[in-house]
This record gives C-alpha cells, sequence and structure tokens, in this order.
C-alpha cells in the first residue's frame, strides 16, 4: 500500500514540477467520476465534457495551488469540475447556438443506466446546489469528508446539505397507490 502512495506522491512532485505525464498519470483516474459529476451537473453529454477538458486544463495550470499530498488531489479536481459546471451553467448563449440531438440507441455506459426514470427526473428537478451533494455522496460515493472538501465546507454543513437535499428529493419519488 505504501508503495501505491510512494507512487502517487512521485507523480505528484513531478507533476509539480511540470512533467505532463506525471499529470496524466495522477489524473486519469479522476476522469471518469469527473464526468459523471458534469454529467449529472448539466443534463448534457457534449456539455459534461467540454467541462472536464476545462477542469483538466485549469487544474494542470494549477497544480501548484493544491495543499496537500497527492490524496487531496481528488476533491481538489472535483471542485474545479463542479466551479466549471456551474459557470458553463451561467453562460446561457451556448444553449441558444446548440444543435438539435439526434436519437441515439441506448447506451448501456449511460449516466443513469440501472435507475429510474422517476429518480432521473426528481434529480434534475433539484437546484444545482441541492443536486450537487447528493451526486458526490450518493453516486460517486465520495466520503463525507472528501464531500466537504469539493463543497468547501466543514463536514457537518455537507452533512446538513446532503439530508436537505435528501428531504427535498423524497417527495418528488413518493409511490402513488393506484385504486
Amino acid at each position: 500500500m505504501s508503495a501505491v502512495m510512494d507512487q502517487r506522491q512521485a507523480a505528484m512532485d513531478g507533476a509539480s514540477g511540470g512533467d505532463a505525464q506525471s499529470f496524466s498519470l495522477l489524473i486519469e483516474p479522476l476522469l471518469d467520476p469527473a464526468y459523471r459529476l458534469a454529467a449529472v451537473m448539466l443534463s448534457d453529454r457534449a456539455a459534461a465534457e467540454d467541462a472536464v477538458q476545462e477542469a483538466s486544463i485549469k487544474a494542470w495550470r494549477r497544480l501548484g495551488q493544491l495543499r496537500g499530498d497527492a490524496g487531496s488531489l481528488r476533491a481538489w479536481f472535483l471542485s474545479i469540475v463542479a466551479n466549471e459546471c456551474r459557470m458553463a451553467r451561467r453562460q446561457r448563449w451556448w444553449s441558444v447556438v446548440r444543435m438539435p440531438e439526434m436519437e441515439r440507441p441506448a447506451d448501456p455506459a449511460d449516466v443513469y443506466s440501472g435507475q429510474s426514470s422517476d429518480l432521473k427526473a426528481a434529480l434534475l428537478r433539484l437546484s444545482q446546489e441541492d443536486r450537487l451533494p447528493l451526486v458526490l455522496h450518493f453516486y460517486l460515493d465520495l466520503p463525507l469528508a472528501e464531500v466537504a472538501r469539493v463543497l468547501r465546507v466543514s463536514p457537518s454543513a455537507a452533512k446538513s446539505r446532503i439530508y436537505r437535499a435528501a428531504h427535498r428529493l423524497r417527495p418528488e419519488l413518493s409511490v402513488e397507490e393506484v385504486i
């Protein structure tokens, strides 16, 4: 286990020194969770890919600002992705320019595979501030401490945000009885 930690720290040191290959080794395992986070936040595959790409570039440029070791890299990078998604949602000009999407066959690697359409619809009806802690904790399976780092709040505040967002989601998912 310590050999893996030593490799990660060596890659971190190399990336901090400007080595692109070391940075690639560090960031590659984080791209899938980053894309899943962006896809849920933006509800658009192309926009999610753009957000992750922009976040990767920003992470490369700002790697010197990372405080801590390679272990805190995931929370740091996901917070950059979340910020990129927020900025993309604020910039509405792209929604006017977007081309209509073609019908695609069902993709088994779809972000929502295995989840009900009711849950997807209910999540999309939540505000972005409510959706983010739920996605980080339940969908990306981040521990509470990392959710707090991504949200830039204390662990107790992150726990409260998750609880409140889940509480807001419950009425959307109530089961209706059919008589």
